[in-house]
C-alpha cells in the first residue's frame, strides 16, 4: 500500500470522526430528537466515513481520494465555524 493512501486515509478518518460527532450534535439539537435518532445518525455517518476510508485505501484513484480529503476538510471548517 502506498504511503500517500495511508496519509489520505488517516486524514479522512480523523476529519470523518469530527463529522460524526457534529452530525450527532446537530441531530440532538433538533426539536423532538430522541436518543435513538441521535444513535442512528451516528451509525449512518460512521458507516459512510468507514466506507470512504476503505475505498480510499484500496481502489479509488489519487485525484478522487485527495478530493475527498479536501471536501472533508472544507465541510469540517464550515460546520465548526457555524456551530
Amino acid at each position: 500500500m502506498e504511503t500517500w493512501r495511508v496519509i489520505a486515509g488517516v486524514l479522512i478518518g480523523f476529519g470523518g470522526l469530527i463529522l460524526v460527532l457534529l452530525a450527532m450534535a446537530q441531530t440532538r439539537d433538533r426539536k423532538g430528537a430522541t436518543n435513538s435518532t441521535v444513535a442512528l445518525a451516528g451509525a449512518i455517518s460512521f458507516t459512510v466515513v468507514t466506507l470512504l476510508c476503505v475505498l480510499s485505501l484500496t481502489v479509488l484513484p489519487g485525484a478522487v481520494v485527495w478530493g475527498i480529503v479536501a471536501a472533508v476538510g472544507v465541510v469540517n471548517t464550515v460546520l465548526l465555524l457555524t456551530s
